[in-house]
């Protein structure tokens, strides 16, 4: 592992980051809803799934190594738990057709994610 990404992990950057690439999320979410709800046809490039479908393979691969990275350093699993339940209701958003039931379960996701991060930060620090 570089020095670099465990100065990042170890000073709680990379959970800072993962929880403001989840607010990130929730403004793509929001917007996207008023823009669809606003201008049909402009929706159409951030509803695409391969935006959906980066965005949560990014959502992964922080969560992985922040949340993994935090178990071992202070021992709990709770954060790592949750932070995976928040990528489950994710993943399981993306197998809904888009509207708002598909938001709700992403907004919902995004939000167990984020806790678990926050967890994991606390826990770290």
């Amino acid at each position: 592992m570089s020095q670099s990404l465990r100065q990042a992990l170890v000073s709680g950057r990379l959970d800072r980051l993962a929880i403001a690439v989840s607010g990130l999320c929730v403004a793509h979410c929001f917007a996207t809803a008023v823009v669809l709800g606003l201008l049909a046809s402009a929706g159409g490039i951030f509803e695409s799934p391969i935006f959906h479908e980066a965005g949560l393979v990014i959502a992964i691969a922080l969560g992985a190594i922040a949340l993994g990275h935090g178990a071992i350093v202070h021992g709990f699993m709770m954060p790592a738990a949750v932070g995976s339940l928040g990528l489950g209701v994710m993943t399981g958003a993306l197998t809904m057709d888009h509207g708002l039931q598909e938001s709700v379960y992403t907004l919902i996701g995004v939000g167990i994610l984020a806790l678990g991060h926050d967890l994991n930060h606390r826990a770290s620090h």
